[in-house]
């Protein structure tokens, strides 16, 4: 009866980005990890970063759950995550240093495939073939998350259960480079890698990975029947997602909310309240279709405006990030696919200072008008925007905590995204830090 009452007390939150990527999800994450006791990653790898900013205080974080910057907060990285071990390492070791307690409170699924040095020479050499040839990179982060994605699904992955098994690994290994070295000589006419060299790398550090590994399903399973309130992290943004995105310029990962259960070991019923992270303009890293694209680039532009004030640069690559109006028709999209709960809207303070803000609610596409996202690229590309304009605002929203401390101007805005998105505003984020938070409906107290 106890464990039963326990359980019912236990609440879990899936935070998505609804954009391109880049929405702020970290930030967020950390300051839910108040109310969670865990934090659970489960897809993307190290092509992902989140940026959070504590007491002044920047820390970039790409593979390890934004839950580990609160003290006791269990940080799990579920099997739908791709996972480089030199990268993990060096990213602990990072945190280490700056005196943040990780590996006693890291939990790694032994299934996640790893990604390896060759999975990196491929991705690198497709995108400079794609390049040399004309065809138009894809634009990814060139950390070979595809390549190890794609050895995933065709059952051929070394995953990182495989270190706790030397012979078991060089055999597979052997397979698998000879597999990418034809690859790399045949098709890309990249140098080949060694077996050797791949092989005593993993098996150096094997003996730090294997201690962290773990039965991260049956593990949160355990945490929803203590009690535990669990928050799972996505990376990048459902318009990147490998269905449901402006394919083939997304990742190679689903980024949706229903991933979350799949890419962690539990069933749906354990995803209690769907958080959708959406910055209060549009950004995009990369190529791809992007119908709300400004001119960011020149000085004194408003897209200009977005990409300094905003400090628009990739966390993991530094690559500019594209900027544009607030796209509502594709987040609409966005909220049918997650089956969004509640919204958080970050950087509203970005837009301080604008004579006059804009908001896509529609498109036009050959004569006709759409009023959602459509799924081709193409569609996607031709489409021109149907803008509605408002009054911009002179007051600073940066670091307002309460919702009626905001300027009039921008409590309309705001409310007009709600009347597009169809889904409630829970949160507001008028910063960087912890604390610059407005809360309109707490995703653990709903």
């Amino acid at each position: 009866m106890n464990t039963m009452s326990k359980t019912a007390q236990a609440r879990h939150v899936v935070v998505v980005g609804t954009q391109w990527g880049d929405e702020g999800k970290g930030k967020v994450v950390d300051w839910m990890t108040d109310h969670a006791q865990g934090v659970v990653r489960f897809q993307g790898g190290h092509n992902a970063g989140h940026t959070l900013v504590i007491k002044g205080i920047k820390t970039a974080l790409q593979l390890i759950p934004s839950g580990v910057m609160r003290d006791g907060v269990v940080c799990y990285i579920g099997n739908g995550v791709v996972v480089d071990p030199a990268h993990l390492l060096s990213e602990i070791e990072r945190l280490e240093k700056a005196g943040i307690e990780v590996r006693s409170r890291l939990r790694i699924s032994e299934n996640c495939p790893m990604i390896l040095p060759f999975h990196v020479a491929v991705d690198k050499a497709r995108e400079a073939l794609r390049e040399t040839s004309g065809s138009g990179k894809i634009g990814t982060t060139g950390k070979g998350i595809g390549p190890a994605y794609e050895d995933k699904v065709a059952r051929r992955a070394l995953r990182l259960q495989d270190l706790k098994h030397p012979e078991r690994f060089a055999k597979k290994l052997r397979e698998l480079i000879e597999l990418h070295n034809t690859m790399l000589i045949g098709h890309l006419k990249a140098e080949p890698l060694s077996f050797e060299v791949i092989y005593e790398q993993a098996m150096a550090l094997a003996p730090q990975i294997t201690p962290l590994l773990a039965d991260v399903g049956y593990a949160l399973h355990q945490a929803h029947q203590r009690g535990d309130n669990l928050l799972f992290e996505g990376a990048q943004g459902t318009l990147l997602d490998i269905d449901h995105g402006t394919y083939p310029y997304v990742t190679s990962s689903n980024c949706v909310a229903g991933n979350a259960a799949a890419g962690s070991g539990v069933g749906p019923q354990m995803l209690h309240y769907v958080l959708g992270i959406t910055k209060a303009y549009a950004t995009r890293v990369g190529s791809g279709p992007f119908p709300t694209e400004l001119e960011w680039e020149k000085e004194g532009t408003v897209g200009y405006h977005l990409s300094t004030v905003g400090q628009e640069k990739g966390t993991v690559t530094g690559r500019a990030r594209r900027c544009g109006w607030l796209d509502a028709a594709a987040l609409k999209r966005s909220m049918i696919i997650n089956g969004v709960t509640g919204l958080c809207l970050t950087k509203l303070d970005v837009l301080d200072g604008l004579a006059e803000v804009k908001m896509a609610v529609g498109y036009e596409l050959n004569g006709q008008r759409l009023d959602i996202l459509p799924l081709d690229p193409d569609e996607i590309a031709a489409c021109q925007p149907i803008y509605e304009s408002f009054p911009g605002w002179t007051e600073t929203t940066f670091g307002a905590t309460d919702w009626n401390a905001l300027p009039e101007a921008a409590r309309n805005y705001l409310r007009r995204i709600e009347e597009v998105a169809g889904v409630p505003i829970a949160m507001v984020s008028t910063g960087p830090d912890r604390e610059h938070t407005i809360v309109l409906q707490h995703p653990y107290k709903a």
